[in-house]
Formats: C-alpha cells, structure tokens, sequence
C-alpha cells in the first residue's frame, strides 16, 4: 500500500525542505520531508485556522494531527510561556519534523507525542483542541477525533476546526453539533470553514 500522511512509518525517501513562513505577524522556519502533510509549505487551510484561533494566554492546547507543527508552534506562541501545547501525530516522520521545527523555532512550551488518535495522551484535559483532520484518512477517523475532542475538553473549552465545504463540511458540522449543541461558523475563505464549538459548563 502506498504511503499516505497518516501512515504511521513513512517510507519515502527522504526529501528535507527548509522554509520561512509568516503566521500571525511572526516568522517560523520550517523544515519539512516526503511522507508528510503539505511537506511543500504551510498548506491553505491550516493557515485559515491559524488566522482564525483565539488562543488565551495561559491555555492548555492540544494541536490533533500536527504534521511537522505549524498550528501547533503558533498556538504555542500565542499562549505565552505560562501556556502549553501538546502536539499529537500518528506518523513518526511528522513527529520527530515538529520536535526539530519546535528547537529551530526556539519554542520550548510544547509537548510533541506520536498517538493514534487520542491513545497516547492519558487522562489530560485542555481549554482548547485544534485540528486541520486528515480527510483522506475517511469520516469515521475524522469523526472519531471530534469525538475524542469533545471528552478531552475541560468544561467552557473549545474545539477549532478546519474543513473544507468539498470534503464535508456540512456532515462535520451536523457531527459537531451532535457532540457540542451549537456550532460557530467563525470564517469561510476560498471554500475552507473554521468551526468553533464550545463544550458546555
């Protein structure tokens, strides 16, 4: 079977890039590899989601499919020192490319696990779980990490996600809203939706 981003063990051969990328009004450098996510740069919608994050300083994050860590490494950022985000992956080759970016980035409140899904992570809560899902991994995976979302939040936490309408937003949203009650659209830009949804008190 050919590898996908969400393969556990990559075995492409190694491609490393190394790139700038400005997010938020801040510059991160980047190195990338084959066998990831938009190993090309910051893929668009993560970039939506980036824009589109409200992350209060102090925050407990938690960045679900990380890939080498360009949501992650700016949440971490904008959660300031007393913040921390916790950095999941089920591919190994992402992982260790997030703990580089992270070093590079000179960013140290971030903890970058590889997990299959939620497995990894123990009984820990957080005030915010971010996610750019992988759709190609098929809806019962996506569905099942807005799921893991939802009991992994502490009460008044929020769930940010990006999707676009093509790849199912709309069943997404129906998802989010069987979990959740209601569903914030915050912002739409060239077809990609960012949800927010809130885990009642």
């Amino acid at each position: 079977m050919a590898d996908h981003y969400y393969s556990n063990n990559p075995s492409a051969s190694h491609n490393r890039k190394l790139w700038d990328a400005v997010l938020r009004g801040q510059t991160y450098r980047f190195v990338s590899d084959a066998g990831v996510f938009s190993k090309n740069g910051v893929d668009y919608g993560s970039k939506v989601l980036i824009e589109a994050i409200d992350v209060p300083s102090g925050a407990s994050v938690l960045d679900v499919g990380c890939g080498y860590g360009p949501i992650g490494l700016t949440a971490a950022r904008l959660a300031g020192e007393s913040g921390h985000v916790t950095m999941i992956d089920v591919n190994s080759r992402a992982v260790e490319l997030a703990r580089e970016n992270a070093s590079v980035n000179g960013i140290t409140n971030v903890t970058i696990l590889q997990s299959d899904l939620f497995e990894g992570l123990g009984q820990e809560r957080f005030h915010m779980v971010l996610t750019n899902p992988p759709i190609r991994a098929g809806k019962s995976t996506v569905h099942a990490i807005f799921e893991g979302a939802y009991e992994r939040l502490l009460p008044g936490g929020t769930l940010w996600i990006v999707i676009q309408k093509k790849q199912g937003a709309p069943s997404a949203k129906e998802k989010l809203e069987s979990l959740f009650g209601d569903v914030e659209e915050v912002t739409k830009d060239k077809g990609y939706r960012i949800f927010r949804a809130e885990k009642k008190i």
